[in-house]
């Protein structure tokens, strides 16, 4: 399993970079937002990989966060959603946004992706709307993952022991941390979300 390259870029396309590694260039796939991230050739770059192993073939996918990798593989485990179709919705929509029309139900949303219709933007956000729990709460409230230990995270983990579902606990935490800003306290934070999510 490649977890990350770390090299040189020596090309883009549309669709695809290369990363040049120690003298091994390694055409990576990837969705527009990560392109867009990777500045000019000749500059030094480092992503998160998923390799992708078919009959036929072996595909390595790049990323520019842990979160975009993390969503890439909640979404190519729907039924119907392979890696072309979850580059695209990753083009289309920044993690954040993601998680928040996944845990709003949000089909519409997701269907802005090319290639994503009404049925299968339905499909993504029911299968996925336990399970977007799992990915980080950081990308709900804007830039990069939420530590464990964080404030949001620990808030999030007592309202799912208080019963809460995942996608639930997620939207109402990011609501309240949205309110009260990034310096708010843990007690704060689960008084105000316990408030959202009883709405």
């Amino acid at each position: 399993m490649i977890a990350h390259l770390k090299g040189i870029l020596t090309s883009t396309a549309s669709d695809h970079a290369v990363i040049d590694v120690a003298g091994v260039g390694y055409l990576v796939g990837a969705s527009a937002r990560t392109l867009d991230t990777l500045g000019p050739v000749g500059e030094g770059v480092t992503l998160h990989t998923e390799l992708l192993v078919g009959e036929d073939f072996l595909r390595l996918v790049g990323f520019a966060t842990a979160s975009e990798r993390d969503w890439f593989r909640l979404l190519t485990g729907v039924q119907g959603v392979g890696a072309r179709v979850a580059l695209a919705i990753l083009s289309a929509l920044p993690p954040d946004d993601l998680s928040r029309a996944v845990a709003a139900q949000d089909k519409a949303m997701v269907a802005r992706a090319n290639g994503v219709g009404p049925k299968l933007a339905e499909r993504i956000v029911r299968e996925l709307k336990d399970k977007v729990g799992t990915v980080a709460l950081g990308p709900m409230t804007g830039t990069s993952a939420t530590p464990a230990g964080s404030a949001a995270g620990d808030a999030m983990s007592a309202l799912g022991n208080l019963g809460f579902k995942p996608a639930e606990a997620s939207a109402a935490v990011a609501a309240a941390e949205e309110e009260l800003g990034p310096g708010a306290t843990l007690d704060a934070l689960v008084r105000l979300a316990l408030r959202k999510a009883a709405k």
